[in-house]
């Protein structure tokens, strides 16, 4: 039975329900007052449902997918701005008990090198990563409770927050590991982390058993109650997912956006992210063996809807994807991408060669530099974004929904992007990077509304050059 409250996997996720979803979609998808209907209501701003979505992910009407396309663009500019949140991946072990058939660290995979940082070893990946200028991580670890416990998790956080080399400093910790306890995300949260993430692979039962025949992940309830755990341990900004390719794609964006109507509905915050990996090659992964994979232009149809039925989530892609595709979806309602991103253990100080064993979780279709990234993304007329500020200032969970679903955040985002890309420029770019930058800040200041406000971000950034850091609004 469905029920968006419950706290069980199997009614807040309901294969029945999705299901029904998706044949519901498929006899309304060429039904036009219908559709029109569904895009008048998202032109609300306000959302969708998990069933007005699919109808229009069904739908295959080449004006109405432009409608889609555009709605997608107007709400990305309306809560986010032509900000992009830059961040980079740290993987701390590929160590793993677990039996994933997709991922090279699965257990039985007696080939890939298996590494686990040191602190020692994090103090030099993180000074390389500062040295780039990133201001965010993302931590991953394989679940290993004997290689990777919740204490060193917690050892790895603290080291990584007390590197401060130059003037760089990573100023937020997201973390990507496996579902845990409620004590752990308790520990978590006090340990100062940003966003917690956990990808769900597969809203499929069958196909997600399959897919984890052995190890802790097996247990499907646990791994999809975890955002719930992590809420009631505090954690009050969550990161949803699923990697596409692996079931069909409409019934996992159904799901997926049942998942965000779930945690809206229980604790009145939904996922402050989503992500939108797709599978890839990696060490003795092939890809072409899952019969699900989804073309280019589907994705961007997805990144679309996600943006349209969430708008107020932020959405991540990932070095997975190529220039070309992220390119391509950006405009579409993605708001954070990785760059200069490692996807091997450590990989940063000394990254791997050709001839190493490799450590890497997958292959990384983007092989820029971040400076590299920045230069792109601004030639686009992006603001490249180290922005840290919400999480630091308190403004996380309901308090940062709040903000952002009135359209409001561009208040302090807009001014704190320009500032952050200030720091970049003035410690970290190349001379090119850094004039493109230059000119794109001046511009930008004429864009903020409110005077004041405007001045003093001014002012700050004319401190910035003069050797100050870290202002926020």
């Amino acid at each position: 039975m469905y029920d968006v409250k419950s706290l069980k996997a199997e009614e807040f996720i309901s294969d029945e329900e999705i299901r029904e979803t998706l044949a519901y979609a498929d006899a309304n998808k060429d039904n036009v007052q219908m559709v029109d209907e569904i895009l008048a209501k998202a032109r609300l701003k306000k959302g969708l449902t998990h069933r007005e979505a699919s109808v229009l992910l069904a739908c295959e009407m080449p004006d109405k997918i432009r409608e889609m396309y555009d709605l997608a663009r107007e709400i990305k500019e309306d809560y986010y701005g032509n900000r992009i949140v830059l961040f980079a991946p740290l993987y701390l072990s590929n160590y793993c008990v677990n039996g994933c058939v997709y991922c090279p660290y699965h257990s039985k995979n007696k080939h890939i090198a298996r590494k686990k940082l040191t602190q020692e070893d994090i103090v030099r990946e993180v000074t390389a990563l500062q040295d780039m200028g990133h201001k965010r991580l993302a931590i991953e670890a394989g679940e290993d409770p004997v290689n990777n416990p919740i204490e060193y998790i917690l050892e790895c956080i603290n080291t990584i927050y007390s590197i401060k080399h130059k003037n760089g400093a990573i100023r937020r910790v997201n973390v990507n590991i496996a579902a845990t306890t409620v004590e752990n995300y308790t520990k978590l949260k006090d340990a100062g982390i940003g966003t917690y993430i956990l990808f769900q692979e597969t809203y499929h039962k069958e196909s997600y058993l399959k897919l984890h025949p052995t190890g802790p992940k097996h247990d499907y309830d646990y791994h999809t109650e975890a955002m719930d755990r992590a809420m009631e341990g505090g954690i009050d900004d969550v990161g949803l997912g699923v990697l596409f390719g692996l079931e069909m794609y409409r019934y996992e964006f159904a799901g997926l956006l049942m998942h965000a109507e779930h945690l809206e509905a229980v604790h009145g915050v939904g996922p402050h992210t989503i992500s939108v990996p797709r599978i890839k090659r990696a060490d003795d992964i092939d890809p072409d063996v899952f019969d699900n994979g989804i073309s280019d232009d589907t994705f961007a149809k997805i990144c679309a809807l996600i943006r349209i039925a969430v708008p107020y989530t932020g959405m991540i892609i990932s070095t997975r994807e190529s220039q070309a595709v992220r390119e391509k979806v950006l405009p579409l309602g993605v708001s954070q991408i990785s760059g200069g991103s490692r996807t091997s253990v450590g990989g940063y100080d000394i990254p791997e060669t050709s001839e190493d064993i490799t450590s890497a979780q997958f292959d990384v279709s983007d092989t820029r530099t971040l400076d590299q990234v920045v230069n792109w993304l601004m030639k686009m007329d992006y603001i490249p974004s180290f922005c840290t500020a919400c999480y630091r200032a308190g403004r996380t969970g309901d308090r940062f929904m709040a903000l952002c679903k009135s359209m409001q955040i561009l208040n302090c985002c807009h001014p704190n992007a320009l500032m952050t890309l200030k720091e970049y420029l003035e410690d970290y770019a190349s001379p090119e990077t850094k004039q493109i930058g230059l000119e794109l800040i001046e511009r930008e200041l004429a864009r903020i509304p409110n005077e004041n406000v405007r001045q003093i971000t001014a002012d700050h950034i004319h401190d910035i050059a003069e050797g100050q850091r870290d202002f926020r609004f």
